[in-house]
């Protein structure tokens, strides 16, 4: 039986603006936190609005225990380790500072505080008993949306592939997205970021339809009309914001524009769902060490040409947001995203992330075992199609 209904989720509370960081000692208080644990990286702790905020929590009388071990595609090593060191005394909230990989570690290190256990028992979709330990995420980066996200993608060294632990529970109590903090990213960062963003509002837009999805205990609902909206909203700011971020970093109100993209974005897929873009990546970026946005870019117009004869409408809808223009075609869409790739600086081979032909086969199989991305891509592939596509990619 077909489903009839959809249901939506993102963090109940979100505060957005320039500026907005200086809400931080105001929203801990409405969560009754005083013990704050941050996790973060040292680049972004040396950002001097960051380093402020920290030094106003500390004279607000708050106790404040700073993780700057955070690192890029994070391993669960890292989570470990700052799980290790938010343990050694009681905290009653965690705050995500950074990219995605830090606010991914936090959500980790707040489901530890408050259930224990091993960090791979909770990989997967539903494995996590009850509410996490209060977290509050601010992006400074625009681009994965993990500030209103259910999920928390780590790298699985023994695994060699990159696992998702996905919950209704690990949604932030809070986010503050402050798009000045973005304004120190260098120009890859801002188009790795920028691409990823672009990739979720496209992958939510293009899903399957929510009422063709079976049950109710699944990570994603598939696409409806609330998130299409939300991503069709992103695409549009990305259209007109992306380019103009990358070349002038000191374009405030690009910076503004992507910041509230990539939550729009977040928002969309973290209940439709991402898809063939994103169980692709995961073994290639585990093999890799690429970046997740620059993973995801070089693979969205391969996987496109893929789904397109499931799509063609919505991806006509994305060449005409892209282009600024009516009477496009799904054709144009994945043309506009190829000359968009090579405009921001995304490498357009795998070969050139690194990755070897006699990968391929290891990248298929790995693949093939995503089912929660598979069964909400627009297209079901068979491991014959995966292979076709990374050799077209490679």
């Amino acid at each position: 039986m077909s489903n009839t209904h959809w249901h939506f989720g993102t963090s109940p509370s979100v505060r957005f603006g320039r500026g907005s960081l200086a809400f931080l000692p105001q929203t801990l208080g409405q969560l009754r936190a005083t013990r704050i644990f941050i996790v973060t990286d040292p680049v972004v702790a040396s950002i001097d609005p960051v380093r402020a905020a920290i030094e106003s929590l500390k004279g607000n009388d708050f106790s404040v225990t700073v993780f700057d071990g955070g690192q890029a595609e994070p391993s669960v090593s890292i989570a470990q380790a700052a799980f290790d060191a938010a343990a050694k005394s009681s905290m009653d909230a965690v705050i995500g500072i950074g990219g995605g990989s830090n606010l991914d570690v936090a959500k980790i290190v707040a489901t530890c505080l408050r259930h224990g256990g091993a960090i791979r028992q909770y990989f997967g979709f539903g494995n996590i008993p009850g509410p996490v330990l209060p977290l509050v995420a601010i992006p400074t980066t625009a681009g994965t949306g993990s500030e209103v996200s259910h999920s928390a993608v780590l790298t699985d060294e023994d695994a060699g592939v990159k696992v998702s632990t996905l919950s209704p529970f690990l949604r932030p109590a809070a986010a503050i997205v402050d798009p000045s903090l973005t304004d120190t990213c260098p120009p890859r960062v801002t188009a790795h970021s920028g691409i990823d963003a672009l990739v979720h509002a496209i992958e939510a837009l293009t899903n399957k339809p929510f009422t063709v999805l079976e049950g109710n205990n699944k990570a994603y609902e598939g696409s409806y009309p609330l998130t299409r909206l939300l991503a069709l909203e992103a695409i549009s700011h990305i259209s007109k914001s992306l380019v103009r971020a990358v070349e002038n970093p000191a374009d405030h109100d690009a910076r503004d524009s992507m910041a509230y993209a990539a939550m729009l974005a977040g928002m969309a897929f973290s209940n439709s769902g991402v898809g063939l873009v994103h169980a692709l990546e995961y073994p290639i970026g585990a093999i890799t060490h690429c970046s997740h946005g620059e993973g995801n870019g070089l693979l969205l117009p391969h996987v496109l040409s893929f789904n397109r004869s499931m799509c063609a409408s919505e991806l006509a809808k994305v060449a005409s947001l892209l282009l600024d223009r009516e009477d496009c075609s799904s054709e144009d869409a994945i043309e506009a995203i190829e000359k968009l790739l090579v405009r921001i600086g995304i490498r357009t081979r795998l070969r050139d992330l690194g990755l070897t032909e006699s990968d391929i086969p290891t990248v298929v199989s790995k693949t093939l075992q995503i089912e929660r991305l598979l069964a909400v891509n627009a297209r079901r592939p068979t491991a014959e199609d995966l292979d076709k596509i990374l050799r077209r990619a490679f």
